[in-house]
């Protein structure tokens, strides 16, 4: 015993002396030298890692353990320990916690709620979903015309008969308006397109009948439609109202039946693009379309309208130009100012719709852009106008009413309306007035070409020292040109009568064409003159059957193919219809480039002889002048009808008027000077025979001048007298 107690004292002595303190198991801590409890949750109160997010920690004598709130549940089953997670439990899957019927049941984080379906109310007294009659919330729900069936939770739509709400059965009854679809004698020609759309609307005003899909209703409009245009029986204004007027009538009874948001479908004559929404109330913001060469910015407000009825389409239909357009304004034109005007579509035609039937007087203006499907500004002889097809006019016209803004540049028209139908840009050609200026040069250069033509053709016809192959071309291109300009001056505007008018075109077509050829004929002589083999003469056969044989078959199958081609509003000359001025320009076109291949050639030829030492120097020289004359020629004539080519149509401007006129007046003395004036053999021919009324002085002049051509040429005169022997 007492050895225990010595044990014990060397203990106490020992801890005195090494200054240590008294450890404490885990779980408790030394206080004043005793071994207290440890409250681990107070002291990682603020710091949740112990025990986690939405757990409870609980102290115990040494320890302590962890619980979830209310809600949640442990992450693992066997969550006893004294860490962990606690994750939220979903009583929406729990059996014993279902909401009341009518209900449903949605988690929140620890807890949840319930809530009522669509078409119930929550009682306060019972806790439980009762039905909503809708058919007693609001006046007309299904419309003026429809009546409304309460349904638990939901209600629908019955429609008087003539109405239908296009099988949203929760939708306003809208009047479908049948009767139109009664088919005139005039409307018949578009029977297969009326049929459709009375089809369709039968099928609507019959609830329990089968019909078809919006989309596959479109996709038989498109169809039908396109045939209706590609057969030409739209011919007058009152059967493109009709074709317009059941677009329209179509379209609306198709739009409400989609059931896509944007539906687009397109053939070779039109394109169609449809959108549509439905939603419990009305659609907000604007809504862009575009089809080919038009662009459309419209509001869905403007769509939806006052009288909303649980939907709204936006419907944009262009058209090209295989219909018959009429192209005659309702309303004057004030640009004309007396002027002839002709006007044509410059853009595609385009139907807008939208489900608001009031469209008369729009809240939100409307905007088109369209594309110009020819180019070109605005200026004195060109006007572009925003039309719409007004079908209250004489059975329908473009008309200008209701454009509230329209900018133009040379290539897009942008046009706001405050009402919606069918549009367009209507482009405005003015006739340019002949001024006084250009009258008297017309006058006064025609008739200085046609004295010096008239020149020409006694000098080739009756000088004998030129007798030959190019005289004889010579002649011939005068006469024609001669009896062209003679024409020319004096019937080209005569438009009053149609068959004369006809006949003058007819005669311009034939002896420019023939000017033509002899002008080709005078490239082939040259050619063979230097290429081939001197002294080479075409037969006289073979020069009149080009000259006069060939444009004059050219004229009888032109006429034959389209006689309406001879003979405008404007001039007595070939029309732009058709593309029937390309039977005078295309063989224009053939002769010069086959003319510029020969004098190529010729001229080609003709260096390679110049730089070599050849003895004829004199015949190429001559031959060289041959050339050049008839290079100034061609390049005048054609030159001439590159100008005319414009001068005829319709956007013929003053400057290409001056051009032409002026180089038609220079062909006749250009000819005269080229070849009667350059020509040494003709001059001395005018020297004889003006040398009975002249000075003795300049009489003696012009013999010496003779005697020493004579002499120079004498010779060449061995040979037979042609116009190539002299060379």
């Amino acid at each position: 015993m007492e050895l225990k107690w010595a044990f014990l004292l060397l203990g106490l002595l020992l801890v005195v002396l090494t200054g240590k303190t008294m450890s404490c198991g885990t779980g408790f801590k030394n206080v004043g030298k005793q071994c207290i409890d440890e409250d681990e949750c107070e002291e990682h109160e603020e710091d949740p890692g112990i025990c986690g997010h939405n757990s409870v920690c609980h102290n115990t004598d040494g320890s302590y353990y962890c619980s979830c709130q209310p809600g949640f549940q442990p992450t693992k089953l066997n969550f006893t320990g004294t860490t962990g997670q606690c994750k939220d439990i979903n009583e929406c899957t729990d059996k014993e916690k279902m909401c009341p019927e009518n209900s449903t049941c949605k988690n929140s984080i620890g807890s949840y709620t319930c809530e009522c379906k669509p078409g119930f109310w929550k009682s306060t007294e019972t806790s439980t979903c009762k039905d909503i009659d809708e058919c007693e919330s609001e006046e007309h729900k299904c419309g003026e015309h429809g009546k409304c069936n309460n349904l638990p939770g939901s209600y629908n739509c019955t429609c008087h008969p003539g109405y239908s709400n296009y099988g949203n059965n929760q939708a306003k009854c809208t009047e479908l308006k049948c009767d139109r679809a009664n088919i005139t004698s005039k409307q018949a020609a578009m029977g297969d397109l009326l049929n459709l759309f009375k089809s369709n609307c039968q099928s609507l005003s019959h609830p329990k009948q089968q019909h078809d899909s919006g989309e596959t209703l479109l996709k038989h409009l498109m169809n039908v439609s396109g045939q209706v245009m590609s057969s030409g029986n739209v011919r007058d204004s009152s059967t493109l109202s009709t074709f317009l007027g059941t677009m329209e009538d179509t379209l609306r009874l198709i739009g409400p039946q989609l059931s896509e948001p944007l539906t687009k479908m397109n053939n070779n004559n039109s394109e169609a693009c449809l959108a549509v929404k439905r939603d419990p109330t009305p659609p907000n913001g604007s809504m862009i379309m575009n089809t080919e060469g038009v662009h459309l910015n419209i509001s869905w407000k403007t769509a939806a309208g006052e009288k909303y009825p649980g939907f709204a389409y936006v419907a944009l239909v262009s058209y090209n130009k295989s219909l018959n357009y009429p192209t005659t304004p309702a309303l004057e034109d004030p640009k004309a100012e007396g002027r002839n005007a002709s006007y044509e579509l410059n853009s595609r035609v385009v139907t807008v719709l939208v489900s608001n039937t009031q469209t008369e007087h729009l809240p939100e203006p409307v905007t088109l852009t369209f594309k110009h499907l020819q180019n070109g500004a605005v200026s004195e002889q060109l006007n572009y106008s925003c039309v719409y097809w007004d079908e209250t006019r004489d059975g329908g016209a473009w008309s200008q009413k209701g454009c509230m803004t329209a900018e133009f540049n040379s290539t897009h028209a942008v046009c706001t309306w405050s009402h919606l139908s069918s549009f367009a840009v209507l482009m405005a050609l003015y006739e340019v007035k002949d001024t006084f200026e250009l009258v008297l040069i017309t006058r006064i250069g025609l008739t200085l070409s046609l004295l010096c033509l008239f020149v020409c053709i006694l000098t080739f016809s009756l000088c004998r020292s030129i007798k030959g192959t190019r005289t004889t071309i010579h002649l011939h291109l005068c006469i024609c040109l001669f009896i062209a300009d003679f024409i020319f001056l004096f019937f080209i505007s005569s438009t009053t009568n149609q068959v004369g008018c006809a006949v003058v075109a007819g005669l311009l077509h034939f002896f420019f064409l023939s000017a033509f050829c002899w002008m080709l004929l005078e490239g082939v002589q040259l050619y063979r003159m230097v290429v081939l083999v001197f002294h080479t003469t075409l037969r006289p056969l073979y020069l009149f059957a080009v000259g006069y044989g060939v444009p004059l078959a050219i004229v009888i199958i032109s006429a034959i193919a389209y006689s309406d081609g001879y003979g405008t509003e404007r001039h007595c000359w070939l029309s732009l219809d058709e593309d029937f001025i390309w039977s005078f320009f295309a063989p224009v076109c053939i002769v010069i480039i086959l003319n510029s291949f020969f004098f190529v050639i010729t001229v080609w030829k003709l260096a390679a002889k110049f730089s070599s030492l050849n003895p004829d120097y004199c015949k190429l020289k001559k031959l060289r002048g041959f050339v050049v004359t008839a290079v100034a020629q061609l390049c005048v004539l054609g030159g001439m009808w590159v100008f005319g080519c414009f001068l005829f149509q319709e956007k013929g401007t003053v400057v290409m008027l001056y051009l032409f006129t002026l180089l038609n007046s220079l062909q006749g003395a250009l000819i005269f000077i080229m070849h009667c004036l350059m020509s040494k053999t003709i001059r001395e021919e005018y020297s004889k025979l003006c040398g009975g009324v002249c000075t003795s002085q300049k009489k003696r002049y012009s013999e010496f001048s003779t005697n020493q051509s004579s002499n120079s040429q004498k010779p060449l005169r061995s040979a037979p007298s042609t116009g190539e022997s002299q060379i």
